[in-house]
């Protein structure tokens, strides 16, 4: 068998092999098998130098009419298979656009972020401005302007997280309160204020302390601002959040910064006043703590107490959302046990 026969035979065995494939790795080795340095087409081609001078140059013009055949006919079938897995990896990843879609769930805020919005809401609509202070606070500021100096016994019950010997995780959000008396212009009218934001205490953790709670802290400054004033406050927070058939009532007590000083209860919700296992058997469920400001946390900051007082209140909203839904355990709003929370339904 001649030459160009046994290239005419590679030809046909060759376009035979690459129309019959239908796998793209086999068609690169179709180009390795055929076209290589070591496939049949190459060994013919070595069988050239025993050809006439006459035929060598007809022979070698046919191989490599061949060879790009075959080349081409690689290429070919390498784009058709490409395009048919393109093809078939797009219908199935069609989407059907008619389709409904899947439903995604709503999520809403953290139950105590639900109070702290609705008491944001309920001052802001009193005219009280929202002043945010920083986590990380001046001793000065969270203590000594507070009417809690150095070696104050008071202090022992808010042992805390220093940072620094003088600077510490904040204890309460009442650092603010001095901060706002510092730059308050009384000609504008009186200073009314709120102080939303997470504290920091060494607590043993347990069902009812956390090293770190919630504290919304109110401020009220002006002339001829009186403790009636205070309660009217307190009743507006307390039927807002519980219900408009509570009542509220003070009881005297201490703080530093106030004086007087008066822890403030509310009807028990759930007996309304009658007695319960909640209220233990009382009627009646502590909030709050509030009072006067006193004199000296006025002077400290700059307010003449001789014209200029009012009432200051601190509440939990971490204490409020345990009494509003009964929940026993105040770990459990940390845990973020989804099905949890899913109790708390903003809407509901």
């Amino acid at each position: 068998m001649g030459l160009r026969e046994k290239l005419e035979e590679l030809r046909q065995q060759g376009i035979q092999e690459i129309n019959k494939t239908e796998d793209l790795n086999k068609v690169n080795d179709i180009r390795v098998k055929m076209l290589g340095k070591k496939g049949p087409l190459t060994a013919v081609l070595r069988g050239m130098k025993d050809l006439s001078k006459e035929e060598r140059p007809k022979v070698g013009k046919f191989a490599n009419e061949i060879r790009d055949e075959l080349t081409k006919a690689i290429e070919d079938k390498k784009a058709e298979l490409t395009a048919a897995r393109l093809n078939e990896k797009l219908a199935e990843e069609t989407i059907d656009v008619t389709l409904p879609g899947k439903p995604t769930v709503q999520g809403q805020p953290h139950v105590i972020q639900q109070i702290i919005d609705q008491l944001v809401d309920l001052f802001v609509g009193m005219g009280y401005e929202v002043a945010v202070g920083d986590e990380v606070e001046q001793e000065e500021y969270n203590f000594e302007r507070l009417n809690l100096p150095k070696d104050h016994p008071a202090r022992d019950m808010q042992d805390t997280f220093y940072v620094t010997p003088s600077v510490l995780m904040r204890t309460q959000t009442s650092p603010m309160q001095a901060r706002m008396m510092e730059k308050h212009d009384f000609s504008k009218g009186p200073l009314k204020m709120i102080s939303p934001g997470k504290v920091y205490r060494r607590d043993t953790d347990d069902a009812t302390h956390s090293h770190q709670f919630h504290q919304v802290e109110g401020l009220v400054l002006g002339e001829h601002i009186t403790m009636a004033d205070l309660k009217g406050t307190l009743e507006v927070v307390a039927k807002t959040l519980f219900g408009d058939q509570l009542e509220v009532r003070l009881r005297p007590s201490y703080f530093p910064f106030t004086e007087p000083s008066v822890e403030a209860d509310i009807t028990c919700f759930s007996c309304l006043g009658k007695g319960c296992a909640i209220c233990k058997h009382t009627g009646w469920l502590e909030v709050l703590g509030a009072g006067m400001v006193h004199p000296n946390v006025l002077k400290m900051s700059g307010v003449d107490p001789d014209v200029y007082g009012g009432f200051a209140f601190g509440l939990g909203p971490d204490r409020f959302a345990m009494i509003k839904y009964g929940v026993e355990d105040i770990r459990d709003f940390y845990q973020n046990d989804v099905r949890f929370l899913n109790q708390f339904n903003q809407k509901g």
